[in-house]
């Protein structure tokens, strides 16, 4: 019996279930062994059972702003809040080459907004997928703001990403750049936004909504501006509790903001928006339990909120000469203080600068486009031959590692 009949004789359901339980970059390279396996790991039930099975087992993760090099990395994130202390290693999944005026916008959906990238002396705006290390080019865009301000959306109705350049100062009826990320060529459009605020960096995708923080300097308040990602309407929301050091978190489907008074005092101060049309906020102030590492608090920022409602705190740096680097899961309901130690980060003394993002969940749902803007690696990009580039399905490729049509990504 050859390999095609042992195959074969494996249960489909089987076969599945067993696909489901691997890494998308592991699913990547199976594409690539047949087309049975291509046309089976393609498929729309397929790609919402592995999105299913990775949700109930989100990760943290990590981008490393090191000397030469973006790094992205991902570890376990517990699971059993009865643990007081954990010790977990780092995955390494991929590194990009960073120069001095590379902007990273966040991580949204499974996917990183790069909006300033040098790639043969060419500065580009990039969508990448960083387990994958694949990436897109998206169209350039003559921007003539003194200061820009980019942000990153994701339409989970129509599964659409679309990203945003504007000012930093908005005016009443001033234009703003949107592109939409779908087939054939992309274009960039014009649309109005209705109110005259000052942008700040504070930003988060909820649910379909793109949320930042504004300031009207005409009344010196700040109010939250809600962009509906599907239909591109703006609605403003007065807060007077949110400030520039507030971070914007996802609180249990909710925009909420967490003001840390680092003090002595070690108190958490959190808002959530419980009701968008009546503008009520509601306010929740906790004290953090004593812990012997959690002690110098400037080096720790809040990294965002889990699913489950932990506050989640993460080192700023990774330490250059024990590279201990640590996370905390604070239960507010519990009173309970969880540390994480995540070993791998080390970088031969120098300083690393680490962004850390919680509840990440492999997704390979985006297999929605086809478009002359190739996905490729950073590392290894092709230069267009004299035929052209050739038509590709982007998220496919940013999903998936297709070895069939692209090189493989540095590690």
């Amino acid at each position: 019996m050859n390999r095609g009949e042992n195959f074969e004789s494996i249960p489909n359901d089987l076969i599945v279930e067993i696909f489901s339980r691997v890494s998308s970059k592991s699913i990547g390279k199976c594409r690539c062994v047949s087309k049975l396996w291509r046309s089976m790991l393609l498929r729309p039930d397929f790609t919402e059972l592995l999105l299913t099975k990775s949700s109930t087992r989100p990760r943290l993760f990590f981008v490393l702003e090191r000397h030469n090099d973006w790094c992205f990395c991902s570890s376990p994130q517990p699971q059993n809040p009865y643990e007081k202390s954990l010790v977990v290693a780092a995955d390494y999944h991929t590194k990009f080459s960073k120069t001095d005026w590379q902007d990273l916008i966040g991580l949204t959906s499974g996917l990183i907004y790069i909006s300033s990238m040098s790639i043969y002396r060419d500065e580009v705006r990039v969508i990448c997928n960083p387990i994958t290390g694949k990436y897109a080019r998206l169209p350039k865009l003559m921007v003539k703001y003194e200061n820009t301000i980019n942000l990153f959306g994701f339409d989970p109705i129509d599964k659409q990403f679309k990203v945003l350049v504007l000012s930093n100062i908005v005016c009443n009826g001033t234009l703003i750049d949107i592109l939409t990320l779908e087939s054939g060529k992309m274009r960039w459009r014009k649309i109005c936004c209705p109110l005259t605020h000052e942008v700040c960096c504070e930003r988060i995708c909820i649910n379909g909504v793109l949320y930042y923080l504004g300031y009207k300097t005409d009344e010196e308040s700040y109010v939250v501006a809600c962009f509906d990602v599907r239909y591109e309407e703006f609605k403003f929301i007065d807060a007077k509790c949110i400030g520039r050091e507030t971070r914007l978190i996802n609180y249990k489907g909710k925009l909420g903001g967490i003001d840390w008074v680092k003090g002595g005092n070690r108190e958490l101060c959190m808002w959530v928006l419980e009701d968008v049309e009546k503008q009520e906020w509601s306010k929740y102030v906790y004290t953090l339990p004593e812990n012997e590492v959690l002690i110098d608090l400037y080096k720790y920022n809040v990294a965002g909120v889990t699913a489950r409602g932990e506050i989640v705190l993460s080192m700023k740096f990774a330490d250059i000469w024990s590279s201990q680097f640590y996370v905390f899961f604070f239960n507010p309901e519990k009173n309970t203080l969880q540390r994480v130690e995540i070993q791998g980060f080390e970088d031969e003394g120098r300083e690393i600068y680490v962004y850390t993002f919680v509840d990440y969940v492999e997704d390979l749902t985006f297999n929605i486009m086809k478009t002359s803007y190739g996905a490729k690696s950073i590392e290894q990009e092709r230069k267009p031959t004299s035929a052209g580039v050739a038509s590709v399905n982007k998220f496919d490729a940013l999903c998936l590692l297709d070895c069939d049509e692209f090189t493989g990504a540095e590690t």
